[in-house]
């Protein structure tokens, strides 16, 4: 694990709340995005103007996920070379106005076209909100933090449903979508509260700058650590490339094949399901009301179920509540198989919510968590990015089982497969090696002391 600041301890409670509601409110806004095609889906089948097929259906769930990859790849390493508050909101920007144009789109290629600009913000949102989350938290808590910020990404897709519920049949498909462009007003708010991050500050040699921060913002005897390298104030930092290559170092190369294995299968499951669950509800013999309702549940499991397993990861560890979630995620898909009834389906779509983006959520946690601070946004990131490939194709593996005209059963032995696969990748990840210890640090006479992760 990377050396850590003394500001992880000493962070005042209000000004960790602050950075977890902001980036709560950006991931909000995101999971509402994400959301919100899975919920018009069936609306989108049966608009005669367009005409879709189901391959073409999935199609429209991938070009979100398209711009997502490529945002993820440039925008978290951007944070780690520019600052993340800049490139949180620049994300935000991007994703909430292209929700107005894909509202007005007149043609399906219009409508992908948005979709996929909009990714590229989407995308960003996760790694650059997942570090700051992961920086303004103590060690003890940042599992359970992470998932209390990342309730917005559940809480934003339950919102889509919601809004599909009530606004559908008044409005229609459109306006559900337009209503994913509201969150530009909260841009003032989090461009006021949300700090900058000091460790990415320090890690840049803006020590003045971190100070001045860490004094506005009250964290009592902060002791910024001097980087592995130094960096002189205003002198020369790494090279850019630097921040990439970390990860693929003999240190980090096992850790990230099996972390980029482990979530793409996570996203597999959380992009496949939440698009096409409403849709395979349906196909099992539910009216819509009751399919969308499958997507609330399975949403609003994986909400709750986040503050739960972040916590039993806080507590017994990451690796060990991650392998036995997907586990029991995979099973509570393979259940759905059998003519239970309506009760106990919601029971296994719970499950199924909190083994595919619960465990995927700590996932994430873990990933920021386990590289170093001047490359956290960056390995994040484009573990995100690769993942994105999964989320690609979870649509696409619903479409192609609708179109293929296999029975909808097909769907749960899939997934549930996936979910088995990121449970064995996990288990495989090692053990973070502890960091050369830092002799370079700032302390005052008075108090030699500096804690260290």
């Amino acid at each position: 694990m990377a050396t850590a600041p003394v500001n992880d301890w000493n962070v005042p409670k209000k000004t960790t709340g602050l950075v977890l509601f902001c980036c709560w409110l950006a991931i909000l806004a995101e999971g509402y995005d994400v959301g919100v095609l899975g919920a018009v889906l069936p609306a989108l089948a049966e608009y005669k103007e367009w005409n879709l097929s189901p391959l073409a259906l999935g199609g429209l769930g991938s070009y979100a996920l398209i711009g997502m990859l490529i945002g993820a790849l440039f925008i978290g390493t951007l944070s780690d070379l520019v600052g993340r508050k800049r490139m949180l909101l620049a994300s935000m920007v991007i994703f909430t106005i292209t929700q107005a144009g894909a509202a007005w789109a007149p043609t399906p290629e219009l409508f992908g076209i948005f979709r996929l600009i909009g990714g590229l913000g989407m995308g960003g949102v996760i790694p650059v909100a997942a570090a700051l989350t992961i920086e303004y938290s103590a060690p003890n808590k940042r599992s359970y933090n992470y998932g209390l910020m990342y309730s917005g990404y559940s809480l934003g897709i339950v919102a889509a449903a919601l809004a599909a519920l009530f606004v559908l049949p008044l409005g229609g498909w459109r306006a559900v979508i337009a209503i994913g462009a509201a969150p530009v007003v909260l841009l003032p708010i989090i461009w006021k509260f949300l700090p900058e991050s000091l460790e990415y500050l320090e890690s840049k040699g803006r020590k003045s700058e971190a100070k001045a921060l860490a004094a506005s913002l009250r964290i009592a005897n902060y002791r910024p650590v001097v980087p592995a390298a130094p960096v002189a104030q205003g002198g020369p930092a790494d090279p850019w490339w630097k921040t990439i290559t970390t990860m693929f170092s003999r240190k980090y190369l096992r850790s990230t094949v099996f972390f980029w294995i482990s979530l793409f299968c996570g996203l597999v499951l959380v992009y496949g399901l939440n698009t096409w669950l409403p849709s395979i509800m349906k196909k099992a013999g539910y009216d819509l009301g009751s399919s969308l309702t499958f997507l609330l549940v399975f949403s609003l499991a994986s909400a709750i179920g986040g503050l739960l397993l972040g916590r039993a990861a806080d507590k017994y560890g990451k690796k060990l509540i991650l392998v036995v979630f997907y586990i029991l995620g995979g099973l509570g898909i393979m259940l759905l198989v059998f003519p239970n009834t309506m009760v106990v389906n919601l029971l296994f779509v719970a499950f199924a919510g909190v083994g595919s983006i619960s465990t995927s959520l700590v996932l994430t946690g873990y990933i920021a968590d386990y590289y170093p601070a001047k490359v956290r946004g960056t390995a994040t990131g484009w573990a995100l990015s690769f993942a994105r490939l999964g989320a690609i194709s979870g649509p696409l593996i619903g479409g192609w089982i609708a179109g293929s005209k296999l029975p909808f059963e097909a769907n749960f032995a899939i997934f549930a497969g996936i979910a088995v696969l990121a449970a064995g990748a996990v288990a495989l990840i090692p053990k973070p090696q502890p960091e050369v210890p830092v002799t370079a640090v700032e302390v005052d006479p008075d108090d030699a002391a500096v804690s260290t992760r």
